[in-house]
């Protein structure tokens, strides 16, 4: 196993605490996008995972959202968040102000070794409705890792991390915004929150 850094669990925000422990268009060369200040072709670098056949259309959007928050911070908070940008709420306005001052960080790539680590421990967590990072059968890949409970839906997924409410740390939105180029992404059920994603990072 490699050296670990703090890591961090988020349950699906509104509903459950979140702790803190230490269409197939994504196969297109030009996935479309809500807003037309993402139409420059530097952006389509964000769909780094599009190639990866052994991901889900929807794992593989998990890359493109948040490529495109690290690619542009500044432009995702006044596309993607916009609707944050007056809320009285401290995670949410955190992650506006901190997107608006962000330098940009490399896109992540994929890795078929940190996505098989990541399924691992989404498929072993969804089948015995465990929330958290002890591994048991599953190796850990690794140097980050979130996980995220509650939904499958990628834009979802990406923003519930990087908003990371009820976690003074900030754990979840540090490791997204971590100094990594390779990324695992997995989604899989879960017996409990019905469904589960780990992003496993390096």
């Amino acid at each position: 196993m490699r050296c670990l850094i703090p890591l961090f669990l988020v349950m699906l925000a509104g509903h459950l605490p979140a702790v803190a422990y230490g269409q197939d268009y994504f196969d297109d060369p030009a996935p479309d996008v809500e807003y037309p200040g993402w139409n420059d072709k530097k952006y389509l670098a964000a769909n780094a995972a599009r190639d990866a056949d052994y991901l889900t259309p929807e794992e593989k959007k998990v890359y493109f959202y948040l490529n495109l928050a690290r690619m542009n911070p500044g432009l995702f908070a006044n596309t993607y968040l916009d609707y944050l940008k007056k809320s009285t709420n401290y995670y949410d306005s955190s992650l506006y102000r901190e997107l608006l001052r962000m330098n940009p960080l490399p896109v992540l790539k994929p890795d078929r070794a940190l996505f098989e680590s990541a399924r691992c421990h989404a498929t072993d967590s969804g089948e015995r409705g465990y929330t958290g990072h002890e591994r048991g059968k599953c190796k850990g890949f690794f140097m980050g890792e979130c996980c995220h409970y509650g939904n499958s839906d990628a834009l979802d997924i990406v923003v519930k991390l990087l908003i990371d409410r009820n976690v003074p740390s900030l754990g979840h939105r540090q490791i997204c915004f971590g100094d990594y180029t390779e990324l695992g992404v997995s989604i899989q059920p879960h017996a409990t929150y019905g469904k589960n994603a780990v992003l496993d990072f390096e």
